[in-house]
């Protein structure tokens, strides 16, 4: 039976070999095999010797780098492999290094990567050629443990300087105007980084474009080419000539810049930049929920949208996307604006989050009115009052009875002659914002049931006292809830 088991084992090892050499080493997984058949002096090759980078290919391979497998000296122990590059007249002292473990016998050298060493690692110079170097070194894992380093092979690089990852829009045009401190922060393009875009409002005014937001000025800037308005100038350092782009019609526009390329696009557009908006933070309903918060409605007007609710203290803004907290938003200029101020940005990101706050002495229920083409905000608190010939201010729109507020319910307590009143929610004129009406016209107090009416559209639906119903009430509304009661004194 021994000499069975021994015969077939040469056998089999036999055919192993032969299958590594006719399925060329794919087949039989043994390392000591892979590295007896593979076995050879240790040595490098780059895929070119000379080669010029540029930041448009920063995620193609620049320099391929393949190597023999060496030798364990048929100890059949594994190899595995560290690839060394470095600049030339190093010899090799301050290499970036690749464990490339076992098996594994080429390296892809990043365009990006490469890049970077070069500029920050070893001192290159954009635009001139660096000298490089580039060795393997092997480890066998034998007992004792050795190790082989091949000789040195030689590469040229010629870096380039890399565009700023970010970049911002300052001037008169802008919402913001020059408010370095504030700019406005483009988005990078996901795919081509240095290309940036932005949508938004802008004004008649000047503008042009920052790497960064300090406030001392001497940041690089990109200016107008004065022979071609679509071509961008990079200035270094805040030198150069300040020709500054001009918006002659406001309105809603998009900016798109490529760095590289210093090329600038600007276009209007009569769409509105997004079609739904939701309220985030925990001063509202749905608190700091980035998936489902609640959402604004539309108006007749695409780029105006409303919302309404009990707004408790705490901080609030304004997503335009869902589920990314660096997304689309609209925030106020600056943070804890009084609420009276009617300036918004829409922007991205995370840099810059100024929120709107609630305080616990200001809380309650409001109308939010977002105008997107204008980039103005009015977050008023949402008064009720009942208005009619039943009640004591009659039909004066300018100065009806108001009702109080409490805990989100809104309560009339007063008389009622014969006559016919409704609710608003303003007063001034009597088309300007929405209204709380009967269901039907003539509707008698025992019924409850009430529809809103924006403005002056649809029906004009009131309640009507008769005269053996006239007398003292208490009213209440809870708009939340949409209840309402109508009780006799």
């Amino acid at each position: 039976m021994n000499m069975f088991r021994n015969t077939f084992s040469k056998i089999t090892g036999c055919a192993c070999v032969l299958g590594l050499i006719l399925t060329g080493f794919t087949a039989c997984n043994p390392e000591y095999l892979t590295d007896i058949v593979k076995s050879g002096p240790l040595a490098v090759t780059a895929s070119d010797t000379a080669v010029t980078l540029s930041q448009k290919n920063y995620a193609n391979t620049a320099v391929k780098l393949d190597w023999t497998t060496g030798t364990n000296n048929g100890t059949g122990a594994s190899i595995s492999y560290l690839i060394q590059v470095d600049k030339k007249g190093n010899n090799l002292g301050t290499p970036v290094t690749y464990d490339m473990g076992k098996g594994i016998y080429s390296k892809s050298l990043i365009v990006k990567d490469l890049n970077d060493s070069l500029l920050k690692r070893w001192g290159g110079i954009a635009g001139t050629s660096t000298q490089l170097e580039a060795r393997v070194v092997s480890t066998v894992y034998s007992n004792p443990v050795s190790d082989e380093t091949s000789p040195a092979i030689g590469f040229s690089v010629i870096p380039y300087q890399p565009v700023s990852t970010s970049f911002y829009m300052v001037g008169s045009a802008t919402p913001i105007g020059w408010n370095i401190g504030n700019a406005v922060e483009m988005t990078p393009s996901a795919t081509e980084p240095w290309v940036f875009t932005y949508k938004g409002l802008m004004s008649v005014g000047s503008y042009k474009f920052a790497v960064n937001r300090e406030g001392c000025w001497c940041q690089d800037f990109y200016t107008k080419d004065a022979t071609d308005s679509t071509k961008m100038i990079h200035n270094t350092g805040g030198s150069g000539t300040d020709i500054q782009w001009q918006i002659t019609k406001g309105g809603p526009y998009q900016i798109t810049a490529n760095l590289i390329d210093l090329t600038l696009n600007v276009s209007e557009f009569s769409q509105p930049l997004f079609t739904k908006l939701w309220i985030v933070g925990d001063a509202s309903p749905s608190g700091w929920d980035i998936d489902t918060p609640k959402e604004f409605s539309p108006t007749s007007n695409p780029f105006i949208f409303t919302y309404e609710a009990n707004l408790k203290a705490g901080d609030f803004k304004i997503a335009a996307s869902l589920h990314d907290w660096c997304g689309q938003w609209y925030r106020p200029l600056v943070n804890h604006p009084d609420l009276t101020s009617t300036d918004v940005a829409q922007n991205s990101g995370c840099d810059v989050d100024n929120k709107w706050q609630i305080t616990s002495s200001n809380a309650g229920r409001y109308k939010i009115t977002l105008d997107t083409y204008g980039n103005k905000i009015k977050i008023n608190p949402v008064m009720l009052y009942i208005i009619g010939d039943a009640t004591p201010n009659g039909w004066n729109i300018n100065s009806p009875a108001p009702m109080t507020y409490a805990d989100g319910v809104y309560t009339y307590t007063g008389p009622l002659t014969a006559g016919e009143f409704k609710f608003s929610k303003y007063k001034g004129d009597w088309c300007d914002d929405d209204w709380i009406i009967a269901a039907s016209n003539g509707q008698s107090v025992s019924n409850t049931a009430f529809t809103i009416r924006h403005g002056c559209e649809g029906d004009d639906n009131k309640w009507k006292v008769q005269a053996a119903d006239a007398g003292n009430y208490v009213i209440t509304i809870n708009p939340e809830t949409q209840v309402m009661t109508i009780t006799k004194q």
